[in-house]
């Protein structure tokens, strides 16, 4: 694997970990695809550092529970803001 791809990985976790934030954001601010994001912190990252991709899956995880929360409150806001 290229060194670049395992410092991206590396930095996309560490970042995801640090901020608690999603697959989504985390490609925002690292200007590359949600699918790139995905790949490295599921399929990369256990082959480089394990223990930091169990962290990493663990955020993953909670932030996959509470998507429906976010959705109904981007939703809200969004008609929210029509109406006014």
């Amino acid at each position: 694997m290229k060194d670049y791809i395992e410092e991206r990985a590396l930095e996309i976790a560490k970042y995801i970990i640090s901020s608690k934030t999603t697959v989504r954001d985390a490609a925002k601010i690292f200007g590359v695809s949600k699918s790139t994001v995905h790949k490295d912190v599921t399929e990369r990252l256990p082959r480089i550092n394990p223990s930091v991709a169990l962290q990493v899956k663990e955020i993953m995880d909670q932030n996959k529970a509470e998507r429906h929360i976010r959705g109904g409150r981007a939703t809200k806001m969004k008609y929210q803001s029509i109406s006014l």
